[in-house]
């Protein structure tokens, strides 16, 4: 008679299986669409926009420095000059011989015109006068040579030469970067490349920022395929105004080629065994089905299910090592007061 009572009382209320134990209870969510993107990762390096170490075109000594360590030079500033006075005095000569010439070419000139001198002197004299004009030229172009300029706007490097030193022909004297823009090169498979084009978005991670990431475009794509690695180099430009980024960073990239829409469920719901995959789809009664899918990308913890189901199926989510095919299972929040299998009234005795 007691037996009897407690089962009245208790044992309506519970699902239960074959075997007379509670059926397991879980979690399930419905397989539902979601934007799935193709994803390509690589290491690459940073480059300077534009980069160039000033050397001393020859050996001279050092009279003037016009930078600080890590100042900021403009296009054409001069940056060194090293000493000239023999060029000065040469340049004085020279521009003194081609007055010269060219007052005596002047001369026979006016002579020529009147009668009184030969075609063949006027041409020798246009020849020496051009030729004055020559050695002024080039004394010209040696101090010149004296001078080192920018080539380009940009941020020079720490100075480690002094103003009085003698600079052997191609010492360097500075190095100037442009770093307003960093060229990024990584390297892709050969294998990937029909997802790689020119104008394609990226994001790049540095450990020096962490949380910052830096969105950049693919500019170019090495048309060389490298026979040892099979890869390609690819080069990306990030815009860097706040010179966060430096010439030699190692950085990680991302680039998403394109994107679609794809069925898609939790990565916990889905288990694998050997080559194949599957998840439990809960059916009527809730009981559950065994059921191999196929899947593609991995994406924000969601797996793309290429086929296998049906949009709206539920499937085990948590509690996935407790069931079996076949098995019935109780839906977590079904049993809860105002749940969708709520509670029956137990009985008062």
């Amino acid at each position: 008679m007691l037996a009897a009572l407690l089962a009245a009382c208790g044992g309506g209320d519970a699902r239960q299986t074959g075997g007379g134990r509670q059926a397991p209870l879980v979690k399930a969510e419905a397989a539902t669409p979601m934007e799935f993107a193709d994803r390509i990762e690589a290491v690459g390096t940073a480059r300077a926009n534009e980069q160039v170490t000033l050397s001393a075109p020859v050996t001279e000594r050092i009279v003037r420095l016009n930078f600080d360590d890590g100042a900021f030079v403009q296009r054409g500033q001069v940056v060194a000059v090293l000493r000239q006075a023999e060029q000065s005095a040469q340049l004085s000569e020279a521009n003194a011989r081609l007055r010269e010439s060219q007052q005596q070419l002047q001369r026979v000139s006016e002579l020529k015109q009147r009668g009184f001198a030969t075609r063949s002197s006027y041409d020798t004299q246009v020849a020496a006068a051009a030729a004055a004009r020559a050695q002024a030229q080039q004394v010209q172009a040696q101090i010149g040579d004296r001078v080192v300029r920018a080539p380009f706007s940009g941020w020079v490097s720490l100075r480690n030469i002094s103003v009085g030193a003698i600079a052997s022909q191609g010492t360097a004297i500075a190095t100037v970067s442009d770093i307003s823009t960093i060229k990024l090169d990584f390297t892709v498979p050969e294998t990937m490349l029909a997802a790689i084009r020119e104008g394609l978005p990226i994001q790049a991670n540095s450990a020096a920022w962490p949380n910052r990431p830096f969105n950049g475009t693919i500019r170019t794509v090495d048309p060389v395929i490298d026979p040892n690695t099979r890869a390609v180099t690819v080069r990306a430009h990030l815009q860097n105004p706040d010179r966060a980024l430096r010439p030699g960073m190692m950085m990680s990239v991302a680039i998403q080629s394109s994107t679609r829409s794809a069925l898609s469920v939790p990565e916990l719901a889905v288990l694998g065994e050997g080559d194949s995959r599957y998840v439990f789809v809960v059916g009527e009664g809730n009981r559950v089905r065994r059921t191999e899918v196929r899947t593609g990308a991995h994406q924000n913890g969601r797996v793309e299910i290429v086929s296998g189901l049906r949009p709206g199926q539920r499937v085990v989510t948590e509690g996935i090592i407790k069931v079996t095919d076949g098995m019935q299972v109780r839906l977590e929040g079904q049993d809860r007061p105002g749940g969708g299998g709520g509670q029956r009234a137990r009985g008062s005795g």
